[in-house]
């Protein structure tokens, strides 16, 4: 197992705990994160628990606030807003994630001026540490993220990760539940951002805690945010995808009335001809708007890429 010394390292770090419903294991999360990083603020943030996570929190030495929107990435937007900070580290309460992997983790994030290292968990992980379905699941949106916007993470889900401050400062945060992870890689994919990952341990939830992640219901939502997010961000792409699927569908249907129209000089079926010239228009319009849409989505990025250029690179002297 990884072990790493207490670094006091110069940078202000903040530790961000979004929970909801974790007083059994949030304390322990609260002490190892002092213990490995004793110079940095321990943030956790409460999302309408109905139990006393945010007193225990609190007794263990924590900075606890508050979210009411319920959802992991409406807590996020929220921290991210109030929270000042040189580095951050994001994990979750539920205390499976390995925190003496941190300063592994912000040492390689300073020493190679990256924005994000996320901690990967699908080969260092106990054997019941992920639900049925949840290894296939994550390997399956993972490679889905690499094959539409290219070069991804072996582990898109990981909620353990370290961030520099201009990612975090340049993260628009628009998802509202477990699908922020999926919108966090595309945000550095799309920016090319200096990304990376470290290999770190992933233990079982304590027998008296309960996942909050639903595997069919966050996994299909997770889906819909990948397709979304590839509309956002690769509009050419999409519109010609949806182009290509038209210009079949109308070509199935016009070819048979072309063919009989050449034999015969006749055009027997004048409905069947009409839907197929007006998918063939819907096509058209189709790969005209991601021209368009193109265009704008340039001019946002190349917007992005500067407001993030304005923050100084981690580690920068």
């Amino acid at each position: 197992m990884m072990q790493a010394p207490c670094i006091p390292f110069p940078q202000r770090i903040a530790v961000l705990v979004p929970c909801y419903n974790e007083e059994k294991t949030v304390v322990q999360v609260v002490r190892d994160f002092h213990a490995v990083l004793p110079g940095a603020a321990i943030y956790v943030y409460d999302n309408n628990s109905t139990d006393h996570t945010a007193l225990r929190a609190r007794e263990a030495g924590a900075i606890v606030r508050s979210e009411r929107r319920q959802g992991k990435g409406n807590v996020m937007r929220r921290m991210f807003s109030d929270i000042e900070a040189d580095i951050y580290v994001l994990v979750d309460g539920d205390n499976t994630y390995h925190a003496e992997s941190a300063p592994v983790m912000i040492s390689r994030l300073l020493d190679e001026q990256l924005d994000m290292v996320v901690g990967s968990r699908l080969t260092a992980h106990d054997q019941a540490a992920f639900r049925r379905g949840h290894h296939l699941g994550n390997r399956l949106l993972t490679g889905f993220v690499a094959l539409l916007f290219g070069r991804s993470l072996t582990d898109m889900l990981s909620g353990y990760r370290v961030m520099s401050r201009r990612f975090v400062k340049s993260f628009p945060a628009l998802a509202k539940g477990f699908e922020t992870e999926t919108e966090l890689t595309v945000h550095a994919l799309e920016l090319r951002m200096p990304t990376a990952e470290v290999i770190t341990p992933y233990g079982n939830r304590p027998a008296e805690s309960e996942s909050k992640l639903h595997t069919y219901r966050d996994g299909f939502r997770i889906l819909l945010t990948i397709i979304h997010l590839f509309k956002a961000e690769r509009p050419l792409a999409f519109f010609a995808i949806l182009f290509a699927l038209l210009a079949a569908i109308s070509l199935g249907l016009a070819v048979p009335i072309i063919l009989t129209y050449a034999a015969t000089g006749l055009v027997p079926r004048f409905p069947t001809a009409i839907l197929a010239t007006g998918i063939m228009l819907l096509a058209f319009l189709s790969l005209v708007c991601g021209l368009i849409l193109d265009t704008v989505t340039h001019g946002r990025r190349e917007m992005k890429r500067l407001n993030y250029l304005a923050i100084a690179a981690s580690g920068h002297d």
